[in-house]
């Protein structure tokens, strides 16, 4: 993908950050946003946070159409992209599902594989695809030595509530179904997800429980979880930390034009009567991210229910530090921890 001047420029700035040393970052640190938990803000997350806040193209829309917010995206995160080595396995696939075909692509880093990850990629329902966040699903490959099956459900606004659960919970059932093609046990198949696909791994993950086969692992990184209620994280963190508050809006405006629906537990997993008998979860929220209290109250529930949590709350970062590996070192490490615990849960 050819980059503009400005995303070359952007480029550099991030890259050189993740080059600046230790101790001037230490530095540099004392002087970064300390939230209301006494958590202070990585300088390379506060730099990703201007960027958003002051450069219209590495927003993540609200004020701009739909079609230049997803081009947006997609540039973005070819910008910020590491370079990796070739997949043992990169395969295109459709997946027949119910509004018609639902592309994905199989990653696979090594000839052998510990089990797949049904992956859904975040962007508020509306943006972000398989292109935006290749680069980290392969990451995810390589760091995990699963395959990763990244799905490109349907967006909003073409295709509002339920569309995006009814593919999700299509290519959950694909999986199962061609996993041991891949060599795969079907006792080795979890979902995961980031923000929108947060939600969509928590939301199948209910669906399913009462299915012969159902997620070794729910790995849920920063959900968005509850559509109907504004916690205080979003108050604290409404500007300024490239989600806003403002965008949490729109993307949900877009995604749930009828506001009925947003009470629904396919919209709102939150809000779901019982969560007993779901798959084992881990759920990891930033410090200085609007999503991170819902996150944490549907951590609260799941071990209320019962079901095996594992929380990881990392402290100085922020929304998408999941979609920032090229810039810094807080993000990468924090990718690294995410991509262990995978690994773990998928054994």
């Amino acid at each position: 993908m050819t980059l503009s001047v400005q995303s070359r420029f952007q480029r550099a700035v991030m890259r050189g950050a993740g080059r600046i040393p230790s101790v001037v970052l230490q530095f540099l640190g004392q002087w970064s946003r300390v939230n209301s938990a006494g958590d202070r803000l990585a300088p390379e997350m506060a730099l990703t946070g201007l960027i958003a806040d002051k450069v219209p193209s590495f927003a993540l829309g609200g004020d701009k159409p739909v079609a230049q917010a997803r081009a947006d995206v997609t540039e973005n995160a070819a910008a910020l992209a590491e370079k990796l080595p070739a997949m043992a396995v990169e395969e295109d696939l459709v997946i027949d599902g119910p509004g018609g075909p639902i592309p994905a692509t199989r990653y696979r880093a090594r000839v052998d594989s510990v089990g797949v990850v049904v992956f859904f990629h975040g962007g508020g329902f509306v943006v972000g695809d398989r292109v935006s966040h290749d680069n980290l699903v392969r990451r995810l490959a390589l760091s995990t030595g699963a395959d990763i099956l990244s799905v490109d459900y349907r967006l909003a606004p073409e295709h509002p509530f339920p569309a995006a659960v009814d593919d999700a919970l299509v290519a959950w059932r694909f999986a199962v179904d061609k996993a041991p093609l891949w060599g795969v046990p079907t006792d080795h198949i979890a979902v995961a997800g980031a923000s929108a696909g947060g939600n969509l791994a928590a939301v199948i993950s209910q669906q399913v429980r009462e299915d012969e086969v159902t997620p070794c692992l729910q790995m849920l990184i920063y959900p968005a979880v509850d559509s109907t209620t504004k916690r205080g994280s979003h108050r604290e963190f409404a500007e300024g930390l490239y989600l806003t508050d403002a965008q949490i809006d729109w993307f949900f405006d877009t995604y749930l034009p009828d506001r009925t629906h947003r009470a629904d537990p396919r919209a709102s997993p939150l809000l779901a009567d019982d969560l007993s008998g779901v798959a084992p979860a881990y759920v990891t929220v930033a410090g200085f991210d609007p999503l991170r209290d819902e996150g944490e109250a549907y951590a609260d529930l799941l071990e209320k229910a019962g079901v095996t949590v594992t929380r990881r709350r990392f402290d100085g970062l922020i929304h998408s530090f999941f979609n920032v590996v090229g810039a810094g070192r807080s993000g990468p490490a924090a990718v690294a921890e995410i991509a262990d615990a995978v690994r773990a849960g998928l054994h």
